[in-house]
């Protein structure tokens, strides 16, 4: 499909076409997996296509690139070796040694992490904020010094909503760049550069990816020239993603679509189960009129989600005992897989923040809601609860 049908296509008919052509030779609709590190060339500089080392550029991954380009409404897509390679490389390349950025004070352990004990010792300063108080990410920017706001919408694991349109216009009133982790919401439901966003962070290894079998991660961006600081980066540091990973991730894509779907009905109605419940304190998510960003979220989202958090009567040691009662909810880090995931965010995902401002209620479980039967998830659930 060429780039000018791309661009007026619908999500699901980007998904499927975009990045991509078939095959001139044999007509292939998939894109063939290019196991090729070098490339010959026709007389010396005499690329072909632009190819000359994989590590610059694979034909397998630029086909992905240009499909995640598409989904999330961007000019160019970067595909990594995981999602932190990609938020790796989105740091390197936007901020120096001096510079600050804003951080979720609820974000990802992970991306806690790397701030914390990676780019802290490299030279960049970090503040913690709630996504969803504008007025409290404003006074932790530093005028002058904060080059880059970083947002999670749904945050990881609270599943707060940050309003992007708002936050994008004070992170360029202050001269800084708007990040977006779009990881919980998919480019499905959720498409940040529309909204103000100049840079989308994915771990495709989640909903893109979508089958629990590849890690990957993602950049989308729509200006050239912040294209270009990417691009460098990513060939300088060199974690991209290989072709075997990006012919995966890339068929995980073709279907976000219609998981996404699947993983919102069922998600819906385990909210349902839960909320009635007396043995669930509280349940957290955006579908809910009560979720304090469920305004935000219904505006800027198509819908809310597979990702659930809930508290438990009984504490932390009730919380660990419905996590590991689990039969049909796997217990498992990770998410976004066709199957349903279970996890103790504060003893897993989440133990790089305990004893942090970040730290996670100890009460607390993470739901990833699969596309299994939901009559078998609402049971295993209540089995679960004891």
């Amino acid at each position: 499909m060429s780039q000018e049908h791309a661009n007026k296509a619908g999500f699901e008919t980007r998904a499927i076409h975009a990045g991509y052509e078939p095959d001139a030779m044999t007509g292939a609709v998939n894109p063939p997996i290019y196991a090729s590190s070098t490339y010959k060339q026709d007389g010396v500089g005499g690329l072909r296509g632009g190819y000359e080392y994989s590590r610059s550029a694979n034909p397998t991954r630029t086909a992905l690139e240009g499909a995640l380009a598409a989904v999330e409404d961007g000019e160019k897509g970067f595909a990594f070796a995981s999602g932190l390679a990609a938020e790796d490389a989105i740091i390197r390349a936007l901020t120096a040694p001096g510079d600050h950025v804003v951080i979720p004070d609820d974000a990802y352990g992970g991306t806690f992490r790397l701030f914390d004990k990676v780019a802290r010792l490299w030279g960049t300063a970090y503040t913690p904020a709630p996504v969803a108080d504008t007025d409290a990410v404003a006074a932790a920017i530093e005028p002058g010094r904060t080059k880059l706001v970083w947002v999670e919408t749904p945050t990881n694991p609270m599943l707060t909503i940050g309003d992007i349109e708002a936050l994008a216009i004070l992170a360029h009133d202050a001269g800084a760049l708007l990040v977006v982790d779009n990881t919980f919401a998919s480019p499905y439901l959720q498409q940040p550069l529309t909204l103000g966003a100049d840079v989308v962070v994915h771990s495709t290894t989640k909903y893109v990816g979508g089958h629990s079998d590849v890690v990957g991660g993602a950049v989308v961006v729509r200006d050239l020239d912040l294209a270009e600081k990417i691009g460098f980066h990513q060939n300088a540091m060199g974690a991209v993603a290989g072709p075997f990973d990006a012919f995966l991730t890339h068929r995980g894509l073709k279907t976000l679509g219609v998981r996404m779907d699947r993983h919102c009905d069922n998600a819906e109605r385990v909210v349902e189960f839960l909320v009635g419940d007396p043995r669930v304190t509280e349940v957290i998510y955006p579908g809910l009129a009560a979720h304090p960003g469920h305004d935000v979220a219904a505006r800027q989202m198509k819908r809310f989600g597979g990702m659930i958090s809930f508290r438990v009567a009984g504490g932390e040691q009730q919380a660990l005992a419905v996590c590991e009662r689990a039969e049909v909810f796997t217990l498992g880090e990770s998410l976004g897989g066709v199957e349903s995931l279970i996890e103790h965010p504060g003893r897993m995902t989440h133990a790089s923040v305990a004893g942090t401002d970040l730290e996670v209620p100890a009460d607390l479980i993470r739901l990833s809601v699969g596309i299994e039967s939901i009559e078998d998830l609402v049971a295993d659930l209540d089995r679960s609860l004891g």
